[in-house]
């Protein structure tokens, strides 16, 4: 089942330096049937304006970013944050895992959750293929571009909260860059 979720239909928040869509129920935007897909939570859709932000923080001076919560699967333990880059180049046309709870993807960077979070960059024609364990909770959003996924469209931004397949083919409409969270 794939149920898209268009982004001129989320709900957001303009505080006039942030601009967020709300891809499930977050601050101001309550939805208590939009909770969460799986053990993803928050993806919200920041924009944040130049020369604002947040500052002496990672944020600062970034105008767009994904903000992704994945429910961890621990309680407790020290806080912590890590970079990495991840050229677009090695992720052509394949699904990279760049952050992952599970010990086998070492190259990612470590989250404590059940959950991997995965990108990939496709031109337009080219396609790619994820399986999941059908048990699993998949979240697809194009950051740029769009896509055919099992016959589904979603444009640049809109979501594609996904379960119960037991394969995606996604397909690029036009050059796309994604990003995909497999959680429990």
């Amino acid at each position: 089942m794939i149920e898209h979720r268009p982004f001129d239909a989320l709900g957001g928040a303009d505080h006039g330096w942030l601009k967020a869509k709300h891809h499930f129920s977050f601050g101001s935007h309550y939805d208590p049937n939009n909770m969460g897909h799986g053990s993803l939570r928050v993806w919200n859709d920041d924009e944040i304006a130049p020369n604002s932000g947040f500052p002496a923080h990672p944020h600062a001076n970034l105008t767009r970013i994904f903000q992704i919560w994945i429910e961890p699967t621990t309680k407790g333990g020290a806080p912590t944050w890590g970079a990495k880059p991840f050229p677009k180049s090695d992720r052509t046309g394949k699904f990279v895992t760049i952050a992952s709870g599970f010990a086998a993807d070492n190259d990612a960077l470590p989250i404590r959750a059940d959950a991997r979070v995965l990108a990939t960059t496709l031109k337009a024609g080219e396609s790619a293929e994820y399986a999941p364990d059908k048990a699993r909770r998949l979240y697809l959003v194009p950051a740029v571009g769009s896509v055919e996924v099992n016959g589904v469209f979603a444009n640049a931004r809109d979501g594609l909260a996904i379960s119960d397949e037991a394969r995606l083919t996604i397909t690029a409409l036009e050059d796309s860059e994604l990003v995909l969270v497999d959680a429990a």
